[in-house]
């Protein structure tokens, strides 16, 4: 990514929402833009993608300047967090209703050992 790259992801949407990104952006797949707009512009965007993705999700992977050189933003429902360990961005999966916390290195156990 260039120093003034933007990605913009959209999942399921609200039409019209799209074809407003192509003014700024080039959608390279269903759903993913690419752009290098302003700081201005960028903010102006997200407000925008962030009041009327409803029931959808959006995320922008914006330059930064943090060691990764890139911050990301997200909005929606059932969407994935950014969250911050010591510099570094991760992203955190949201839990469904009721599921218990599982860490990922956990080992299923089984009959067979191999």
């Amino acid at each position: 990514m260039s120093t003034g790259t933007t990605v913009v992801v959209l999942i399921a949407a609200p039409p019209g929402l799209r074809g407003h990104l192509t003014r700024w952006f080039v959608e390279v797949a269903a759903g993913v833009f690419v752009g290098s707009p302003n700081p201005r512009i960028r903010d102006r965007l997200w407000s925008v993608l962030a009041e009327r993705i409803h029931d959808g999700q959006a995320v922008m992977i914006e330059p930064a300047a943090t060691e990764q050189g890139w911050s990301a933003r997200t909005a929606g429902r059932d969407r994935w967090t950014p969250v911050d360990f010591d510099g570094l961005t991760l992203m955190a999966r949201p839990r469904q209703a009721g599921q218990p916390w599982r860490p990922a290195n956990e080992v299923k156990e089984s009959n067979m050992i191999t």
